[in-house]
């Protein structure tokens, strides 16, 4: 199981999709060198993701840092906020919700560093309010899983779209049969793919 911890390590994925790729080897010469893009892992990381889902960035990161201020990011303290004690720091009823089912799901999150990829997505997505895309973002940027991806995702799809010359945006099922021919450098393929698509918002005028 390859883990990605340096800038060299997404380079040597580059290199290979450059190499097995024509179109990959186009897109990373326009784009340049990909970044790194390890966060941390655990509670506070699946958390904040949870604040996230369908708000905007600003929302998000104002929430988030009354999270911080309130001290709610640890699991003890989200369970002992309890309903009112979320909801002061903005979040919504189904966001609670989510929270104390996080809180709640006691993740050793120390053995999902070793755990295998499939395994990490079947114990993520089996809390409520954590779904296929979030589990396969925290495998690759907070894990350093080389072979993941988020098919689901829309700026994928979208760069997708635009790098192959695609009629249409592919779906979902779509994008993860073609990740296949990525492997085992997924997630390197994805920071490509994410970085494309400012390419083709650039040139689309995509908001």
């Amino acid at each position: 199981m390859r883990i990605i911890e340096t800038d060299a390590d997404v380079s040597e994925g580059a290199e290979w999709l450059a190499q097995t790729c024509p179109q990959m080897k186009i897109a990373l010469a326009e784009i340049g060198p990909l970044p790194l893009r390890r966060r941390g892992d655990g509670f506070a990381q699946l958390l904040s993701a949870i604040v996230s889902q369908q708000v905007s960035v600003a929302s998000a990161n104002a929430i988030w840092k009354r999270m911080e201020d309130h001290g709610l990011t640890t699991e003890a303290a989200v369970l002992a906020a309890g309903d009112d004690g979320l909801r002061a720091a903005g979040l919504s009823r189904q966001k609670i919700a989510y929270s104390q089912a996080l809180a709640a799901a006691d993740i050793d999150y120390a053995a999902l560093r070793a755990a295998p990829d499939a395994d990490v997505i079947k114990t993520l997505t089996a809390v409520k309010g954590i779904g296929v895309w979030t589990a396969e973002i925290y495998a690759m940027f907070s894990l350093g899983r080389a072979d993941v991806f988020a098919p689901g995702d829309l700026a994928l799809q979208i760069a997708a779209q635009g790098l192959y010359d695609l009629p249409e945006r592919p779906s979902e099922k779509q994008m993860r049969a073609q990740s296949l021919d990525w492997s085992p450098w997924r997630s390197v393929a994805a920071r490509t793919l994410f970085a494309y698509y400012h390419v083709v918002k650039g040139r689309e005028g995509i908001t």
